[in-house]
């Protein structure tokens, strides 16, 4: 197929794009003109949204996709270049929790991190190679303020790695042309929250913060900007922030109670 793109275009590859952060950081960036890939296992919603943003289907491509399997990743790139000739920047955004209950109760656990942090690296590993032949492009991981501030063993250990592996990234790739960026978001409205007694913005504070560094690469941003006291405050005064984390936090976002490790009611 020939790729169709403007070469004045950029072309964003954008996982998890059907719902919450994703879905409004695809609507933002249609907005600005960004030849979009979006990605997301809902194929019905995945390509209802592309149609919507782009009545056209000249700059947005539906791409039902499983991050964590390796063919459909490789899919995924591939028609972006197929359809587009490139991919500029490539938005890691899809990530799970486990949404109740304690995480060693949890069937499959480990699947955190299969999609949190092993599908944004093996992502980037595809899309690497032509962004530094070409001496630019833009690595954009959607990580958390729980990979700051745990508050969840499996996922804050996937959020707390992808942190690691951004600003790791990032320094590697000095001077290649090829910026890394971390948005860290603290709780806001979405599928994954849906549950939780916590006040909460939309998530188009999160789009916003990916547009911005799009325009103005930065390493990290933490949005909203107060959950940066929360980070502060957990790596200044531990004590304080286990009190803040299990009596506001797990117990309103993860409605554990007062369950001890075996399910039994504890003191």
């Amino acid at each position: 197929m020939t790729p169709t793109s403007s070469p004045t275009r950029p072309v964003v590859v954008l996982t998890g794009a059907s719902s919450g952060i994703g879905l409004a950081t695809a609507e933002a960036l249609a907005a600005q003109g960004y030849a979009l890939v979006l990605a997301a296992r809902r194929a019905d919603t995945l390509h209802a949204l592309a149609r919507r943003l782009d009545p056209s289907g000249s700059r947005i491509l539906a791409v039902p996709t499983d991050v964590t399997d390796d063919a459909s990743r490789r899919s995924l790139v591939q028609a972006a270049r197929d359809r587009f000739g490139r991919v500029d920047v490539l938005v890691n955004n899809a990530g799970v929790t486990v949404e109740k209950g304690w995480w060693w109760d949890d069937p499959d656990p480990l699947r955190v991190l299969r999609v949190n942090l092993e599908a944004p690296i093996e992502l980037t590993r595809l899309v690497l190679p032509e962004m530094r032949t070409r001496g630019s492009g833009h690595i954009v991981n959607i990580g958390s303020v729980a990979g700051r501030a745990a508050t969840n063993g499996m996922y804050s250990a996937s959020k707390f790695g992808l942190r690691g592996f951004s600003h790791g990234l990032r320094r590697e790739l000095l001077g290649t042309g090829v910026h890394v960026s971390l948005i860290a978001p603290g709780f806001v409205q979405s599928e994954m929250t849906a549950g939780a007694n916590l006040p909460m913005p939309g998530p188009e504070v999160v789009a916003r913060a990916v547009a911005d560094v799009l325009r103005r690469p930065q390493p990290e941003v933490i949005v909203p900007r107060a959950y940066a006291a929360l980070a502060l405050l957990n790596s200044a005064a531990p004590r304080l922030g286990d009190l803040l984390v299990s009596r506001v936090l797990i117990a309103r976002r993860y409605q554990h109670g007062k369950k001890g490790q075996h399910g039994k009611k504890g003191g």
